[in-house]
């Protein structure tokens, strides 16, 4: 029987991969474009949206022309709150796309605070600016292109996933997975439907948003290959070697951090985010911490330091080693505080000076800090975890990782092949043999000097 091949796409906050892998989780053929987001202003960050669009283009047309054999299916990763307004005769996109860390509709949100408990229950979401509801709101308000379309009837809007999609499919209306469509913060996640009541109070018209359907759908052909799931990065993560299990933590620290913990039904926990993992018939949910500052932390740092940032990860690893912990603390607000804390404009600061090398280790440990913090809160709503798995970019330094079991007391495992989220997509394209990738495993041991340095970063964070 001749092997089968699935495509993985992956549109992330700096590049856009396509990934081949055959049937055993084997990578075969490759493509990657780096992306690069504008910030015209220090609470925006967007992108070209055309050229984003052309980066997943070329990489899957590369990816393809590459591959050994014929790809049966194809499955589409992108950044969860990430929005696109696009002509829904032709695909044209109206707006640049508005990144996850975009703050522009923050003032808004003050109107709606007494409705902050009601939104909650409705969406499992705090009322954020980095959802997309207040981001969509903004741009019918602010883009003539974007109002020209909505009163002539051609304007679609919603979840960057669903542009892209249709794009490669043709199907211009789009189609949104519900993982992403519930990042809008406008859809409901008990009925899985966008809600009255959301689209109301954001006043976000419902006509132009796509359609919300299961994430493994029929999404349409693209080159020839059937899109068979769309969902979120994270979410595609969890499924990178298998099943998710719901006695284990799954943390992926990339530009932002975000732990996760699968759970047969919805969770309801006062300071932490409910989700889906995955809706096709019955829906999965999660429970999610999340991390605005983790590598998008180490980029601002290296920015206030006048350093490169390539010089900077270089470093790490010999620093990270050479101490158990900084004798300094990062309160780490970058991108704006998450949770448990749930401050949008929190002010990242050092709490002592330090050489530069303690100061990148304080900043790491924020990330560290903050993941744990996490998952204390959760222990409140479900059993300790039986263990963490680890991935993305940042799990790729021992010291991180060392740090994270010792502080949480908890063995961290970390695979030895790092493309979570594109192996995850191969598998829910239909790829079953994914399991058995060789782990690193980090044993949790008494480390006092971080014990301290954490304490002092709790006793900070409520003052601040």
């Amino acid at each position: 029987m001749p092997t089968r091949y699935y495509l993985a796409l992956d549109q992330g906050g700096h590049a856009s991969r396509a990934i081949v892998f055959d049937e055993a989780g084997r990578v075969v053929a490759r493509a990657e474009r780096r992306v690069v987001p504008r910030v015209p202003a220090p609470d925006r960050l967007e992108y070209d949206a055309e050229a984003l669009f052309r980066s997943v283009h070329e990489v899957a047309r590369e990816a393809l022309a590459n591959a050994p054999g014929r790809v049966e299916a194809a499955a589409l990763a992108t950044q969860r709150s990430n929005v696109a307004c696009w002509d829904r005769e032709t695909g044209r996109p109206l707006a640049p796309v508005l990144g996850w860390q975009d703050r522009r509709g923050a003032a808004y949100l003050k109107t709606l605070r007494p409705l902050s408990g009601e939104v909650h229950a409705r969406t499992g979401l705090f009322l954020s600016p980095h959802y997309g509801a207040t981001k969509l709101r903004w741009c019918l308000e602010h883009l003539s292109a974007v109002r020209s379309a909505f009163e002539a009837g051609r304007l679609a809007y919603g979840p960057m996933a669903a542009w892209i999609a249709g794009r490669l499919t043709g199907r211009f209306e789009g189609l949104a997975d519900l993982a992403n469509a519930q990042r809008t913060q406008l859809l409901n996640l008990d009925r899985l439907d966008w809600d009255p009541w959301l689209l109301e109070h954001f006043v976000v018209p419902g006509k132009p948003l796509p359609r919300a359907v299961p994430n493994r759908y029929e999404y349409g052909e693209a080159f020839g290959v059937p899109l068979r799931a769309v969902t979120g990065d994270q979410q595609a993560a969890l499924f990178a070697y298998g099943e998710p299990a719901e006695d284990w933590a799954y943390a992926n620290a990339g530009t932002g951090a975000f732990v996760l913990r699968p759970t047969p039904t919805r969770v309801a926990a006062p300071r932490l985010l409910a989700g889906l993992l995955y809706a096709d018939g019955a829906p999965r949910y999660l429970l999610e911490g999340t991390v605005n500052g983790a590598g998008a932390a180490l980029r601002f740092f290296a920015e206030r330091e006048g350093i490169p940032e390539e010089a900077l990860f270089a470093r790490l690893p010999r620093w990270l080693k050479a101490m158990p912990a900084a004798p300094v603390v990062f309160l780490n607000g970058v991108g704006g505080l998450g949770s448990p804390y749930w401050v949008p404009d929190f002010e990242s600061r050092f709490l002592g000076e330090g050489t530069l090398a303690e100061r990148a280790v304080a900043v790491v440990e924020s990330i560290v800090f903050l993941l744990v913090r996490n998952l204390e809160v959760m222990a409140a709503h479900l059993p300790p975890p039986r263990a963490i798995r680890l991935t993305g970019g940042l799990s790729r330094l021992d010291g991180f990782a060392k740090r994270l079991a010792d502080l949480s007391g908890i063995p961290v495992h970390r695979p030895a092949a790092f493309e979570a989220t594109a192996r995850g997509l191969a598998y829910l394209a239909g790829a079953k043999g994914l399991d058995g990738v060789p782990e690193a495993r980090f044993v949790p041991r008494e480390n006092p000097a971080l014990l301290e340095t954490y304490r002092r970063f709790l006793a900070a964070m409520p003052q601040s």
